[in-house]
């Protein structure tokens, strides 16, 4: 087959799928941002008002708010499940016998949809009758109100979150971890090198692109955050908990201000296409190196 003819073929080949995304993605992303344009209540109500709906916004404390504890979450939950996902994965690498058995029990929470994630997290951690709070009592400690009040609810919503998807890292790392070159730890080893040593001198390295591949994911999902707040909090108390998602979701369906969410979702895409661009390019340098 000559070479025109074959990159004829492989174009009709991805046609269809480039089709679909453009119906499925490329559309709704232009006719929001159209209507980011509008005012638009659900109703008969549908007037050109420009750039209001951003200047509103931008001039609203409440997004601001909203947008540091969107990137609260994401940072602290990110930070958190990487830590924990590397070290499970290091302690477990090391084991023997039993692995299969604990790496399948760290892999169950991922089986688990977030809304029942949520639903589950809000019966464990109920002030009156949550399994954590007895076992608290009994021990002499003061109970927690966890989603009750403003200063423990976000805290408790990125430990819910930690325990959900601690073990997506963990998996990803540990795979990492078991498809390592040998020759180079084995090398370190007869050098004299030490356990510590060698996993930050030499595994460590190895890792990066794993680690980077990671981290990427995680802080895109955690940006992207809804189920785990909607199922807990809702955004609450007050507006403690609340972040870009649930602030677009509220403004949509509680007050029926369409334009108004179209806005916000508008400049969070752009945020964090803006941060994947930042990560790709990131990506692109560690790799020269």
């Amino acid at each position: 087959m000559p070479a025109r003819h074959g990159k004829v073929f492989a174009y009709c080949l991805i046609a269809p799928a480039v089709f679909i995304l453009a119906v499925t993605s490329l559309y709704p992303a232009i006719y929001s941002f159209v209507l980011s344009f509008f005012n638009w209540n659900w109703g008969i109500q549908f007037d050109f008002v420009g750039t209001r709906n951003y200047l509103d916004l931008f001039r609203s404390a409440e997004f601001w708010q909203v947008l540091y504890q969107t990137f609260l979450f994401a940072v602290v939950a990110t930070a958190l499940e990487l830590v924990l996902g590397v070290a499970l994965a290091v302690v477990l690498d090391r084991l023997k016998f039993g692995a299969g058995i604990i790496r399948t029990l760290l892999l169950t929470p991922l089986m688990v949809s977030g809304i029942i994630v949520a639903l589950m997290s809000k019966i464990v951690l109920d002030p009156m009758l949550g399994i954590v709070n007895y076992v608290l009592i009994s021990l002499g400690l003061p109970p927690s109100p966890f989603f009750g009040t403003t200063s423990t609810a976000m805290a408790t919503v990125i430990m819910v979150d930690a325990w959900w998807q601690t073990a997506f890292v963990f998996i990803i790392v540990l795979a990492g971890l078991q498809s390592l070159p040998q020759e180079p730890i084995e090398a370190a080893r007869v050098d004299g090198a030490s356990s510590l040593q060698i996993f930050f001198r030499v595994k460590m390295p190895m890792l990066r692109p794993v680690l980077f591949t990671v981290l990427i994911f995680r802080t895109i999902d955690t940006l992207k955050v809804f189920d785990i707040i909607f199922g807990t909090t809702g955004g609450g108390p007050q507006i403690a908990t609340e972040v870009m998602q649930t602030l677009a979701y509220r403004k949509a369906f509680s007050f029926l201000q369409m334009s108004e969410a179209m806005t916000v979702m508008v400049i969070f895409s752009a945020i964090v296409l803006a941060i994947s661009l930042v990560y790709m390019r990131l990506e692109e340098r560690l790799e020269v190196d």
